[in-house]
Protein backbone atom coordinates (compact mmCIF):
# COMPACT_ATOMS: atom_id res chain seq x y z
CA UNK A 1 0.00 0.00 0.00
CA UNK A 2 2.75 2.48 -1.02
CA UNK A 3 6.38 2.35 -1.35
CA UNK A 4 8.30 2.62 1.91
CA UNK A 5 11.14 5.68 2.87
CA UNK A 6 13.90 2.92 1.93
CA UNK A 7 12.12 1.75 -1.33
CA UNK A 8 14.39 3.21 -3.09
CA UNK A 9 17.46 1.23 -2.26
CA UNK A 10 15.50 -1.26 -3.73
CA UNK A 11 14.59 -0.09 -7.13
CA UNK A 12 11.06 0.45 -5.95
CA UNK A 13 9.85 4.11 -5.47
CA UNK A 14 6.77 4.88 -6.66
CA UNK A 15 5.33 1.28 -6.05
CA UNK A 16 1.81 1.18 -4.55
CA UNK A 17 0.66 -2.23 -5.42
CA UNK A 18 -3.39 -1.99 -4.57
CA UNK A 19 -3.25 2.22 -5.47
CA UNK A 20 -1.93 1.26 -8.93
CA UNK A 21 -3.77 -1.52 -9.63
CA UNK A 22 -6.74 0.42 -9.11
CA UNK A 23 -5.72 3.13 -10.78
CA UNK A 24 -5.38 1.31 -14.05
CA UNK A 25 -8.38 -0.64 -13.63
CA UNK A 26 -10.58 2.07 -13.36
CA UNK A 27 -13.02 0.91 -10.40
CA UNK A 28 -12.37 -2.46 -8.19
CA UNK A 29 -15.73 -4.23 -6.91
CA UNK A 30 -14.36 -4.93 -2.89
CA UNK A 31 -17.25 -3.75 -0.75
CA UNK A 32 -16.23 -6.31 1.77
CA UNK A 33 -12.76 -4.94 1.92
CA UNK A 34 -13.86 -1.46 1.80
CA UNK A 35 -16.27 -2.23 4.65
CA UNK A 36 -13.29 -3.33 6.61
CA UNK A 37 -11.67 0.33 5.56
CA UNK A 38 -9.56 -0.31 3.34
CA UNK A 39 -9.62 2.61 1.24
CA UNK A 40 -9.31 4.57 3.97
CA UNK A 41 -5.21 3.14 4.50
CA UNK A 42 -4.55 4.65 0.39
CA UNK A 43 -6.93 6.40 -1.72
CA UNK A 44 -8.47 3.54 -4.11
CA UNK A 45 -9.75 4.76 -7.94
CA UNK A 46 -13.13 3.81 -8.26
CA UNK A 47 -14.00 3.06 -4.42
CA UNK A 48 -16.49 5.20 -2.07
CA UNK A 49 -14.99 5.58 1.51
CA UNK A 50 -17.35 3.85 3.85
CA UNK A 51 -18.36 6.39 6.13
CA UNK A 52 -18.24 3.93 9.54
CA UNK A 53 -16.05 1.21 8.55
CA UNK A 54 -16.50 -2.27 10.76
CA UNK A 55 -13.09 -2.91 10.94
CA UNK A 56 -9.85 -1.49 12.48
CA UNK A 57 -7.70 -0.73 9.79
CA UNK A 58 -3.94 0.90 9.16
CA UNK A 59 -0.57 -0.19 7.61
CA UNK A 60 2.36 -1.51 8.67
CA UNK A 61 6.35 -0.76 7.53
CA UNK A 62 8.57 -3.91 7.17
CA UNK A 63 11.30 -2.82 9.90
CA UNK A 64 13.67 -6.34 8.55
CA UNK A 65 16.00 -5.77 5.53
CA UNK A 66 14.36 -6.91 2.28
CA UNK A 67 11.54 -7.97 0.41
CA UNK A 68 10.57 -11.74 0.31
CA UNK A 69 8.41 -14.29 1.53
CA UNK A 70 10.56 -15.52 4.22
CA UNK A 71 11.47 -12.41 5.94
CA UNK A 72 8.18 -10.97 5.56
CA UNK A 73 6.34 -14.30 6.58
CA UNK A 74 8.62 -14.25 10.11
CA UNK A 75 8.76 -10.24 10.91
CA UNK A 76 4.30 -10.74 10.70
CA UNK A 77 5.27 -13.73 13.28
CA UNK A 78 6.96 -11.25 15.85
CA UNK A 79 11.07 -12.57 14.57
CA UNK A 80 12.65 -9.62 12.73
CA UNK A 81 15.89 -9.43 11.15
CA UNK A 82 19.01 -7.35 10.99
CA UNK A 83 20.93 -9.11 7.64
CA UNK A 84 19.08 -9.67 4.93
CA UNK A 85 19.20 -13.17 3.25
CA UNK A 86 21.70 -12.83 0.41
CA UNK A 87 20.62 -12.30 -3.30
CA UNK A 88 22.38 -13.28 -6.53
CA UNK A 89 21.14 -10.65 -9.25
CA UNK A 90 23.65 -11.94 -11.05
CA UNK A 91 23.97 -15.93 -10.92
CA UNK A 92 25.00 -18.16 -8.20
CA UNK A 93 29.18 -17.77 -7.82
CA UNK A 94 30.75 -20.68 -9.49
CA UNK A 95 31.55 -23.08 -5.93
CA UNK A 96 27.54 -22.93 -5.45
CA UNK A 97 27.06 -24.07 -9.26
CA UNK A 98 29.66 -26.91 -9.08
CA UNK A 99 28.68 -27.98 -5.78
CA UNK A 100 25.14 -28.28 -7.06
CA UNK A 101 26.51 -30.60 -10.37
CA UNK A 102 28.58 -32.31 -8.25
CA UNK A 103 25.78 -33.92 -5.32
CA UNK A 104 23.17 -34.34 -8.73
CA UNK A 105 25.84 -36.09 -10.93
CA UNK A 106 25.20 -34.01 -14.06
CA UNK A 107 25.39 -29.98 -15.46
CA UNK A 108 22.71 -27.50 -14.89
CA UNK A 109 21.92 -24.74 -17.09
CA UNK A 110 20.61 -21.14 -16.80
CA UNK A 111 21.90 -19.39 -13.23
CA UNK A 112 20.58 -16.25 -14.03
CA UNK A 113 18.28 -14.03 -12.44
CA UNK A 114 14.61 -14.73 -14.32
CA UNK A 115 11.25 -14.83 -14.68
CA UNK A 116 10.16 -18.45 -13.93
CA UNK A 117 7.89 -19.06 -16.78
CA UNK A 118 10.20 -17.06 -19.27
CA UNK A 119 12.81 -19.57 -18.54
CA UNK A 120 11.48 -22.52 -19.33
CA UNK A 121 10.75 -20.35 -22.28
CA UNK A 122 14.11 -20.10 -23.06
CA UNK A 123 15.24 -22.86 -21.88
CA UNK A 124 13.16 -25.78 -21.71
CA UNK A 125 13.39 -27.49 -25.24
CA UNK A 126 17.57 -27.48 -24.19
CA UNK A 127 16.18 -29.09 -20.54
CA UNK A 128 14.12 -31.72 -22.74
CA UNK A 129 17.60 -32.75 -24.92
CA UNK A 130 20.19 -32.72 -22.17
CA UNK A 131 18.46 -33.65 -19.06
CA UNK A 132 20.30 -31.15 -17.13
CA UNK A 133 18.28 -28.90 -14.51
CA UNK A 134 17.40 -25.47 -15.18
CA UNK A 135 19.10 -23.10 -11.87
CA UNK A 136 17.73 -19.37 -11.56
CA UNK A 137 16.98 -16.55 -9.31
CA UNK A 138 15.16 -13.56 -9.08
CA UNK A 139 15.54 -10.07 -6.48
CA UNK A 140 14.98 -12.73 -3.59
CA UNK A 141 16.60 -14.88 -1.88
CA UNK A 142 16.20 -17.72 -3.73
CA UNK A 143 17.15 -20.93 -5.17
CA UNK A 144 14.92 -22.53 -7.81
CA UNK A 145 15.29 -25.55 -9.74
CA UNK A 146 12.78 -26.14 -12.62
CA UNK A 147 12.78 -29.33 -14.27
CA UNK A 148 10.03 -31.30 -16.49
CA UNK A 149 8.24 -34.40 -14.74
CA UNK A 150 8.81 -36.22 -17.87
CA UNK A 151 12.48 -36.13 -17.37
CA UNK A 152 13.33 -35.72 -13.62
CA UNK A 153 10.28 -37.10 -11.46
CA UNK A 154 8.80 -34.90 -8.75
CA UNK A 155 10.84 -37.08 -6.24
CA UNK A 156 13.81 -36.29 -7.88
CA UNK A 157 13.54 -32.60 -7.93
CA UNK A 158 12.45 -32.46 -4.28
CA UNK A 159 15.47 -34.94 -3.22
CA UNK A 160 17.97 -32.18 -5.41
CA UNK A 161 16.18 -29.14 -3.42
CA UNK A 162 16.85 -30.80 0.26
CA UNK A 163 20.87 -31.87 -0.30
CA UNK A 164 21.08 -28.12 -1.95
CA UNK A 165 19.39 -26.39 1.06
CA UNK A 166 21.71 -28.89 3.46
CA UNK A 167 24.35 -29.25 2.08
CA UNK A 168 25.24 -25.81 -0.58
CA UNK A 169 23.13 -23.15 0.45
CA UNK A 170 24.48 -22.89 4.26
CA UNK A 171 26.40 -19.94 5.82
CA UNK A 172 27.24 -17.07 3.99
CA UNK A 173 25.21 -18.69 0.82
CA UNK A 174 21.96 -19.45 3.21
CA UNK A 175 19.37 -18.38 0.72
CA UNK A 176 15.90 -18.17 2.54
CA UNK A 177 14.32 -20.54 0.24
CA UNK A 178 15.21 -23.79 -2.06
CA UNK A 179 12.19 -23.78 -4.65
CA UNK A 180 11.32 -26.30 -6.55
CA UNK A 181 9.40 -25.19 -9.86
CA UNK A 182 8.23 -28.50 -11.73
CA UNK A 183 6.95 -27.89 -15.33
CA UNK A 184 5.15 -30.10 -18.15
CA UNK A 185 4.33 -29.32 -21.24
CA UNK A 186 5.83 -29.17 -24.82
CA UNK A 187 8.22 -26.93 -26.99
CA UNK A 188 6.00 -23.92 -27.12
CA UNK A 189 3.53 -24.75 -24.66
CA UNK A 190 5.59 -25.06 -20.99
CA UNK A 191 3.49 -24.77 -18.25
CA UNK A 192 4.56 -24.70 -14.58
CA UNK A 193 2.60 -27.39 -12.77
CA UNK A 194 1.36 -27.21 -8.86
CA UNK A 195 3.69 -29.21 -7.50
CA UNK A 196 5.91 -26.25 -6.08
CA UNK A 197 7.64 -26.77 -2.47
CA UNK A 198 9.57 -24.69 -0.68
CA UNK A 199 12.34 -25.40 1.26
CA UNK A 200 13.05 -22.80 3.74
CA UNK A 201 15.80 -21.94 6.36
CA UNK A 202 14.45 -22.54 9.88
CA UNK A 203 13.52 -19.29 11.94
CA UNK A 204 16.60 -18.55 14.19
CA UNK A 205 14.39 -18.08 17.25
CA UNK A 206 10.81 -18.52 18.01
CA UNK A 207 8.22 -17.17 16.74
CA UNK A 208 4.06 -16.44 16.91
CA UNK A 209 3.46 -19.55 16.13
CA UNK A 210 5.80 -21.48 18.44
CA UNK A 211 4.79 -19.48 21.50
CA UNK A 212 0.64 -20.18 20.46
CA UNK A 213 1.47 -23.95 20.09
CA UNK A 214 3.78 -24.20 23.12
CA UNK A 215 1.33 -22.84 25.21
CA UNK A 216 -1.65 -25.19 24.04
CA UNK A 217 -3.53 -23.56 21.61
CA UNK A 218 -3.83 -25.27 17.75
CA UNK A 219 -1.68 -23.42 15.01
CA UNK A 220 -3.38 -24.73 11.83
CA UNK A 221 -1.73 -23.49 8.37
CA UNK A 222 -3.18 -23.48 4.89
CA UNK A 223 -1.04 -24.16 1.79
CA UNK A 224 3.00 -22.70 1.75
CA UNK A 225 2.96 -21.10 5.61
CA UNK A 226 4.27 -24.48 6.42
CA UNK A 227 7.29 -24.45 4.17
CA UNK A 228 8.16 -20.64 5.12
CA UNK A 229 8.02 -22.10 8.97
CA UNK A 230 10.35 -25.10 8.14
CA UNK A 231 7.30 -27.04 9.69
CA UNK A 232 7.79 -25.48 13.16
CA UNK A 233 5.37 -24.38 15.26
CA UNK A 234 1.99 -26.07 14.02
CA UNK A 235 -0.19 -28.28 14.79
CA UNK A 236 -1.93 -29.18 11.55
CA UNK A 237 -0.99 -28.72 7.84
CA UNK A 238 -4.26 -27.92 5.61
CA UNK A 239 -3.11 -28.12 1.69
CA UNK A 240 -3.80 -25.52 -0.82
CA UNK A 241 -2.11 -24.89 -3.94
CA UNK A 242 -4.13 -22.02 -5.22
CA UNK A 243 -6.81 -19.05 -4.13
CA UNK A 244 -9.58 -20.77 -4.64
CA UNK A 245 -8.63 -24.12 -2.70
CA UNK A 246 -7.17 -22.04 0.10
CA UNK A 247 -10.05 -20.16 0.22
CA UNK A 248 -12.27 -23.32 0.96
CA UNK A 249 -9.48 -24.32 3.27
CA UNK A 250 -10.53 -21.33 5.78
CA UNK A 251 -14.32 -21.07 5.16
CA UNK A 252 -13.67 -25.25 5.86
CA UNK A 253 -11.57 -24.60 9.11
CA UNK A 254 -14.25 -21.81 10.28
CA UNK A 255 -16.36 -24.24 10.78
CA UNK A 256 -14.68 -26.95 13.06
CA UNK A 257 -14.31 -25.96 16.84
CA UNK A 258 -10.98 -25.20 18.30
CA UNK A 259 -9.11 -22.69 20.16
CA UNK A 260 -5.90 -20.95 18.06
CA UNK A 261 -4.78 -19.82 15.28
CA UNK A 262 -6.02 -20.05 10.80
CA UNK A 263 -2.48 -18.69 9.08
CA UNK A 264 -3.31 -18.74 5.29
CA UNK A 265 -1.37 -17.37 2.67
CA UNK A 266 -2.86 -16.51 -1.20
CA UNK A 267 -0.21 -17.41 -3.31
CA UNK A 268 -2.40 -16.32 -6.80
CA UNK A 269 -2.13 -12.61 -6.14
CA UNK A 270 2.67 -13.18 -6.47
CA UNK A 271 2.55 -16.01 -8.41
CA UNK A 272 0.02 -15.58 -11.30
CA UNK A 273 -0.31 -11.90 -11.20
CA UNK A 274 1.93 -9.81 -9.44
CA UNK A 275 5.55 -11.29 -10.75
CA UNK A 276 3.84 -11.73 -14.22
CA UNK A 277 2.49 -8.39 -14.39
CA UNK A 278 -1.48 -9.16 -14.92
CA UNK A 279 -3.14 -5.97 -13.50
CA UNK A 280 -6.23 -7.08 -14.26
CA UNK A 281 -5.98 -10.53 -13.25
CA UNK A 282 -4.74 -9.26 -10.11
CA UNK A 283 -7.86 -6.81 -9.78
CA UNK A 284 -10.26 -10.07 -10.63
CA UNK A 285 -8.49 -11.84 -7.81
CA UNK A 286 -9.38 -9.39 -5.56
CA UNK A 287 -12.73 -9.22 -6.25
CA UNK A 288 -13.25 -12.53 -6.09
CA UNK A 289 -11.72 -12.88 -2.83
CA UNK A 290 -13.96 -10.07 -1.39
CA UNK A 291 -16.86 -12.49 -2.41
CA UNK A 292 -15.11 -14.99 -0.39
CA UNK A 293 -14.78 -12.74 2.45
CA UNK A 294 -18.22 -11.94 2.45
CA UNK A 295 -18.73 -15.38 3.87
CA UNK A 296 -15.95 -16.01 5.99
CA UNK A 297 -17.26 -12.97 8.10
CA UNK A 298 -20.54 -14.44 8.18
CA UNK A 299 -18.72 -17.70 9.72
CA UNK A 300 -16.74 -15.76 12.79
CA UNK A 301 -17.86 -16.69 16.13
CA UNK A 302 -18.41 -14.12 19.19
CA UNK A 303 -14.94 -14.42 20.28
CA UNK A 304 -13.20 -15.06 16.70
CA UNK A 305 -11.14 -12.34 14.92
CA UNK A 306 -9.66 -11.80 11.31
CA UNK A 307 -7.04 -10.12 10.15
CA UNK A 308 -6.03 -9.61 6.41
CA UNK A 309 -2.55 -8.26 5.84
CA UNK A 310 0.31 -9.28 3.31
CA UNK A 311 4.31 -10.15 4.12
CA UNK A 312 5.21 -7.87 1.25
CA UNK A 313 4.20 -5.88 -2.10
CA UNK A 314 4.38 -7.59 -5.83
CA UNK A 315 3.34 -4.38 -7.78
CA UNK A 316 1.82 -5.85 -11.09
CA UNK A 317 1.89 -2.30 -12.62
CA UNK A 318 5.94 -2.14 -12.47
CA UNK A 319 8.43 -2.90 -15.23
CA UNK A 320 10.14 -5.57 -12.61
CA UNK A 321 8.46 -8.92 -12.03
CA UNK A 322 9.84 -8.95 -8.54
CA UNK A 323 8.40 -8.15 -4.97
CA UNK A 324 8.15 -4.48 -4.26
CA UNK A 325 9.24 -2.82 -0.99
CA UNK A 326 5.89 -1.38 0.44
CA UNK A 327 4.05 -0.92 3.68
CA UNK A 328 1.34 -3.66 4.07
CA UNK A 329 -2.01 -3.14 4.88
CA UNK A 330 -3.69 -4.51 8.50
CA UNK A 331 -7.27 -4.88 8.57
CA UNK A 332 -9.10 -6.23 11.60
CA UNK A 333 -12.74 -7.51 12.07
CA UNK A 334 -14.38 -9.10 15.06
CA UNK A 335 -17.65 -8.70 16.80
CA UNK A 336 -15.86 -7.57 20.18
CA UNK A 337 -13.40 -4.73 18.64
CA UNK A 338 -13.52 -0.97 18.36
CA UNK A 339 -13.47 0.23 14.67
CA UNK A 340 -10.78 2.64 14.71
CA UNK A 341 -7.54 4.33 12.66
CA UNK A 342 -4.45 2.12 14.07
CA UNK A 343 -1.91 4.08 12.28
CA UNK A 344 1.34 3.53 10.75
CA UNK A 345 3.04 0.67 12.44
CA UNK A 346 6.76 0.57 12.58
CA UNK A 347 7.14 -2.97 11.79
CA UNK A 348 5.07 -6.47 11.07
CA UNK A 349 5.83 -7.75 14.18
CA UNK A 350 3.18 -5.73 15.78
CA UNK A 351 0.73 -7.86 14.40
CA UNK A 352 2.32 -10.80 15.97
CA UNK A 353 2.88 -9.62 19.11
CA UNK A 354 -0.90 -8.32 19.01
CA UNK A 355 -2.24 -12.00 18.48
CA UNK A 356 0.21 -13.13 21.40
CA UNK A 357 -1.40 -10.71 23.95
CA UNK A 358 -4.85 -11.68 22.36
CA UNK A 359 -4.50 -14.99 23.06
CA UNK A 360 -3.10 -14.16 26.35
CA UNK A 361 0.55 -15.72 25.72
CA UNK A 362 3.82 -14.43 26.51
CA UNK A 363 5.12 -11.90 24.36
CA UNK A 364 6.81 -12.09 20.93
CA UNK A 365 10.50 -11.16 21.13
CA UNK A 366 9.85 -8.01 18.58
CA UNK A 367 6.44 -6.12 18.11
CA UNK A 368 4.56 -3.67 19.89
CA UNK A 369 1.30 -4.63 20.55
CA UNK A 370 -1.90 -2.62 19.88
CA UNK A 371 -4.38 -4.68 21.13
CA UNK A 372 -5.67 -2.43 23.71
CA UNK A 373 -6.58 -0.10 20.62
CA UNK A 374 -8.39 -2.86 18.93
CA UNK A 375 -10.64 -3.35 22.78
CA UNK A 376 -10.62 -0.26 24.25
CA UNK A 377 -14.60 0.01 24.28
CA UNK A 378 -14.17 -3.74 25.67
CA UNK A 379 -11.49 -3.38 27.87
CA UNK A 380 -13.28 -5.63 30.85
CA UNK A 381 -14.17 -7.94 28.37
CA UNK A 382 -10.88 -8.44 26.58
CA UNK A 383 -8.59 -8.43 30.17
CA UNK A 384 -10.77 -11.31 30.86
CA UNK A 385 -11.26 -13.25 28.23
CA UNK A 386 -9.09 -15.57 25.64
CA UNK A 387 -9.94 -15.15 22.61
CA UNK A 388 -10.60 -18.27 20.17
CA UNK A 389 -9.46 -17.99 16.48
Amino acid sequence: MGALPDSEKYGDSGSNTLGNVALIRGSLHIPNLLSLGLNRIVPLKGTVKIEKPQGAYGKMAEFSPGKDTVTGHWELAGLTLTKPFPVYPGGFPGEVIQSFEKIIGRKSLGNIAASGTEIIKKLGEEHLRTGYPIVYTSADSVFQIAAHTDIISLETLYEWCQMARREILVKKHAVGRVIARPFNGVPGDFYRLKDRKDFSLVPPDQTLLDIAKEEGFEVWVIGKVRDIFAGRGMTRHIPGSDNENITEAIVSSLKESFEGIVWANLIDFDMLYGHRNDVEGFARALEEFDICLGEIIKLLKNDDLLIITADHGCDPTFESTDHTREYVPVLVYGHKINPSDLGTRESFADLGATIAEVLGCKPTRYGQSFAMELFQKEKKTYESTRFNN
